[in-house]
C-alpha cells in the first residue's frame, strides 16, 4: 500500500553544497545554494533566506517537491497557505518550507530538463533526467520542504 507522504511527494533527494553563491552575487539574506544530488545526481541551484535558514558548503540536506502538505494526500488551498496550523502536516518533518511555481520547464534532446520555479522572488533551477522529475508540471504550485541530514 502506498503511504500517504508518497501521493504528496512529487520529488526528493539528498543534495550536498557545493558553492554558495557562486556567480558572486550577494543579496542581503538571501544565499545562492548551488548543490548536487546524491542518488538522482541532480544539478540544483536555490535561493534562501539565510536569515532564516543556512547553509554552509558540504552540508547534506533533504530537498522535497510536494504538491501539497496535507497527509491525506488531499489537495492544498493554494491561495492562502497557513504554515502555523493546528492538524499535523508535511511541514512538521523539515526546518524550512516554501510554497512556489514552476515558471518554466525546459526539455533537452540528451533527456534532461531544467525546471525553474519562483517562491515569492526566491528562485530554484533543478536540473535533471527527465525520468526522475516527470511529476513535475509547467504551471505547478508547489512546496519545497528541506531538512539538513
Amino acid at each position: 500500500m502506498e503511504s500517504s507522504a508518497a501521493k504528496v511527494t512529487l520529488f526528493e533527494d539528498i543534495f550536498e553544497v557545493n558553492a554558495l553563491n557562486p556567480d558572486g552575487y550577494k543579496f542581503d539574506r538571501v544565499n545562492r545554494i548551488q548543490a548536487i544530488g546524491t542518488t538522482f545526481e541532480c544539478e540544483l541551484l536555490l535561493d534562501i533566506n539565510c536569515g532564516i535558514y543556512s547553509l554552509l558548503e558540504g552540508e547534506k540536506f533533504t530537498a522535497v517537491l510536494a504538491s501539497t502538505l496535507h497527509l491525506d494526500g488531499s489537495p492544498a488551498d493554494h491561495s492562502c497557505y497557513m504554515p502555523h496550523t493546528t492538524e499535523p502536516d508535511l511541514s512538521d518533518n523539515y526546518e524550512y518550507v516554501m510554497h512556489g511555481r514552476v515558471f518554466d520547464m525546459a526539455f533537452k534532446k540528451d533527456g534532461t530538463v531544467s525546471i525553474s520555479i519562483s517562491y515569492g522572488g526566491l528562485l530554484m533551477r533543478l536540473v535533471g533526467d527527465a525520468r526522475h522529475l516527470t511529476s513535475i508540471q509547467p504551471d505547478q504550485r508547489l512546496f519545497l520542504l528541506l531538512k539538513k541530514d
